[in-house]
């Protein structure tokens, strides 16, 4: 009769042997998410940022291109200093963008990001890529919705992507695999305090 250290000993053998195929089949079956983060509150890009240095602690290297944006932020200095598995570009002016009416180097800038975004989804060399703002880029029309969902859908199957921005699409919103919507309940601004450093930016 066999004892029961036995019978656990025969158990871990035999889990040790299946280990590496399911080990291999998980590998082979990670599906790249795509994430959306909207909405009127405060915090969007700091939720994906903090969503990158989640996946560069383990051992991810992250693509963040920043729409409309000009201006080198906390964020940007920091993995300039001190992550190098995180890439920063922008891809727009240090001034607001009209929206009713954006003018002709705007939405130059706003293309030649998405191609830059479209770059490096494709490269191979990042498990994911953060599209900072591209959901008011869309809504701006300095970029077109149907470039962008084709991006969305021909990416690679193991790269996760993320969107960001308010005004997000619908037809964004239903390709995702998350959307999270970041709600103001109050803001700052509105008792006369200005933005700050280590805050807006």
């Amino acid at each position: 009769m066999r004892t029961a250290k036995s019978k656990n000993t025969s158990a871990l053998k035999a889990v040790k042997k299946k280990s590496p195929t399911v080990k291999k089949t998980a590998a082979k079956t990670t599906k790249g998410l795509v994430i959306v983060i909207t909405g009127n509150g405060k915090g969007k890009t700091t939720a994906a940022f903090g969503q990158a240095l989640r996946a560069i602690g383990q051992g991810y290297k992250v693509f963040i291109l920043q729409f409309m944006k000009g201006r080198k932020y906390g964020e940007f200095i920091a993995a300039e200093k001190y992550l190098p598995h995180l890439t920063i570009r922008m891809s727009g002016l240090d001034s607001f963008v009209m929206r009713d009416n954006p003018a002709a180097i705007d939405i130059e800038l706003a293309q030649k990001g998405l191609d830059a975004a479209k770059k490096a989804i494709n490269s191979g060399k990042y498990n994911m890529v953060i599209l900072d703002e591209i959901n008011v880029a869309l809504d701006f029309k300095l970029i077109k919705l149907k470039n962008v969902i084709e991006l969305i859908k021909n990416k690679p199957p193991a790269l996760d992507l993320i969107l960001t921005g308010r005004y997000a699409s619908a037809e964004i919103m239903k390709l995702a695999d998350t959307v999270s919507e970041v709600k103001e309940i109050k803001h700052h601004y509105a008792s006369g305090i200005k933005d700050r450093a280590g805050i807006e930016y």
